[in-house]
């Protein structure tokens, strides 16, 4: 019987420190996203690593937890500065867009695993980005213009800037010790 109830001590403490971490990388997000480098004119801006820490909590636990925390930071960025024209928008503008950040977790496990699922979960924030750019504000394209051309230029601009800067910094040797170590005691 004691055998059990350590097994369930365990998971329990494993769940909480789950949560503990997940709301933290959502409390870190959140600031960092306050930290503009570039703000477009009609949303979207390039800040300083605000991605990264949901794709961090996808590539320790696992895609499942990773998306469910994006989608929790994608109501949270609603409710902070919220935009809607619709009810379909905002779901692929906030849950949908942040909760595809989780899927940097498919990729945990495997050599420049944390590189390949942060690139692999901003291209699915640049699927959906894309789609809502499309499907909502295709009106914005300039007379003349794809809008699957215009809002793939649009999303592309500000996601692979900070995209590409994070890819730059996480690949830093100091940086990969840095996150291998908060790894460990997250997990």
């Amino acid at each position: 019987m004691s055998q059990i109830n350590s097994v369930k001590g365990r998971s329990a403490s494993s769940a909480v420190k789950k949560l503990v971490f997940s709301a933290m990388g959502i409390a870190l997000a959140m600031v960092a996203s306050y930290i503009k480098v570039w703000k477009m004119p009609m949303g979207g801006s390039v800040t300083l690593l605000s991605m990264l820490f949901i794709c961090l909590i996808g590539y320790w636990y696992g895609a499942g937890y990773g998306i469910l925390t994006g989608v929790g930071y994608g109501f949270l960025q609603f409710i902070v500065d919220p935009y809607m024209m619709s009810v379909p928008q905002v779901l692929f503008d906030y849950p949908l867009a942040f909760g595809a950040l989780g899927l940097s977790g498919l990729f945990s496990g495997r050599k420049y695993g944390l590189q390949i699922g942060y690139a692999i979960a901003v291209l699915g924030r640049f699927v959906f980005s894309t789609l809502s750019g499309v499907f909502f504000f295709a009106a914005y394209a300039p007379e003349g213009m794809n809008p699957w051309v215009y809002s793939s230029l649009y999303q592309g601009s500000y996601l692979g800037a900070e995209g590409l800067v994070t890819l730059v910094i996480i690949s830093i040797p100091p940086v990969v010790k840095a996150l291998e170590t908060v790894k460990r005691q997250a997990v």
